[in-house]
């Protein structure tokens, strides 16, 4: 059936209000006016960000409001003076856009453009967040571009600049830090020590890359004094991936003094404020941010993509688990519980 030029019901995931959980709920998905592309979503991941959205700890988010930003779907229809897709092409969207003209966008050292919701079976979007992919493309693994993958493999090959035979650290071992652990490896990191508190990820952190594993619980002092032990001046690059204060802090702390870069990845406590000794800047170290792996999106996803059906990296591996959408809430209770790395619904 055609259904270009009409209103779509569909079935999404509503998140009411913060700290309620998510609702499936029919919706009405208008079609595409100029210069906006609606896309049938096939696939869609459940990343932590979701999670921050659900508890209220995502700043300016305004409910109600349908969460999911990690999809891969096709255009059903396009609006006028769209020219980058048609209907039937494959695509991602992206959760940060790239409109070409303004000043970031301009700029080749930064991807914040200043110009997507995936938990429905039908969104609207502007065509500056879509990329087009490879038609022979699986959407139930690339949909994993969309964020965990891209952003952790970018903090490491874009953000930090990993170098050959260096030393790395990644506080935390979801699906974006074993990204993180990938792009080490890719980047030619001789010594990756995967840092976590649940010893159940370490298995695939190693598999992945990780040379050592290492559980803070396990050790009466502190884990930066513990990496620097170790390494015996601290590590080259640490990347703080779980969006926690302490951590960042005991990350930029585990660093070389005079050249070690620490970068943040994970999202941290919405209004929550950053205290620390100024001196582990003063003698030398660098701290810095990591958003969506330093990459602009549009340009980058189509080539990540075609880096994926080279065989050049697998970010499926991450996908732990794969859903009907109608079992959306069991995949948070995976995500909750540590038992899923990346779960990917279906449509």
């Amino acid at each position: 059936m055609d259904t270009s030029g009409k209103i779509i019901k569909c079935k999404a995931a509503v998140a009411w209000e913060a700290g309620k959980p998510l609702s499936i709920e029919e919706v009405e998905v208008a079609p595409p006016k100029s210069h906006e592309v609606r896309v049938k979503i096939i696939a869609t991941g459940i990343c932590g960000t979701d999670d921050h959205v659900l508890t209220g700890s995502f700043p300016k988010v305004a409910y109600p409001v349908i969460p999911g930003h990690e999809g891969a779907g096709i255009v059903e229809s396009i609006g006028e003076g769209v020219t980058c897709v048609k209907p039937g092409d494959k695509v991602i969207p992206l959760c940060l856009p790239q409109c070409g003209e303004c000043s970031s966008c301009k700029k080749p050292n930064t991807n914040c453009c200043l110009k997507t919701h995936t938990f429905s079976e039908y969104t609207v979007m502007p065509d500056s967040t879509i990329a087009k992919i490879d038609a022979a493309a699986p959407l139930d693994k690339v949909c994993l571009f969309g964020c965990g993958f891209s952003t952790g493999y970018g903090a490491a090959v874009n953000t930090a600049q990993v170098t050959p035979g260096s030393t790395c650290a990644v506080f935390g071992l979801g699906g974006v830090g074993l990204s993180v652990v990938m792009g080490c490896k890719a980047s030619g990191a001789s010594q990756i020590i995967g840092i976590d508190i649940n010893p159940e990820k370490f298995g695939k952190a190693k598999e992945l890359g990780a040379t050592e594993c290492l559980n803070p619980l396990d050790y009466e002092k502190p884990i930066q004094e513990v990496l620097v032990e170790k390494t015996g001046h601290g590590v080259d690059y640490a990347f703080e991936v779980i969006g926690r204060l302490e951590t960042l802090t005991a990350a930029l702390a585990s660093c070389h003094m005079g050249c070690g870069v620490c970068v943040m990845v994970g999202v941290p406590p919405l209004g929550s404020q950053l205290s620390f000794d100024p001196m582990l800047l003063l003698t030398g170290r660098t701290l810095k941010g990591s958003f969506i792996g330093g990459w602009k999106m549009k340009d980058s996803i189509p080539q990540l993509v075609s880096g994926y059906m080279a065989a050049k990296f697998k970010p499926d591996v991450l996908i732990t688990h794969t859903l009907p959408f109608s079992e959306i809430s069991e995949g948070f209770g995976l995500l909750h519980a540590g038992k899923g790395i990346r779960i990917v619904l279906l449509f």
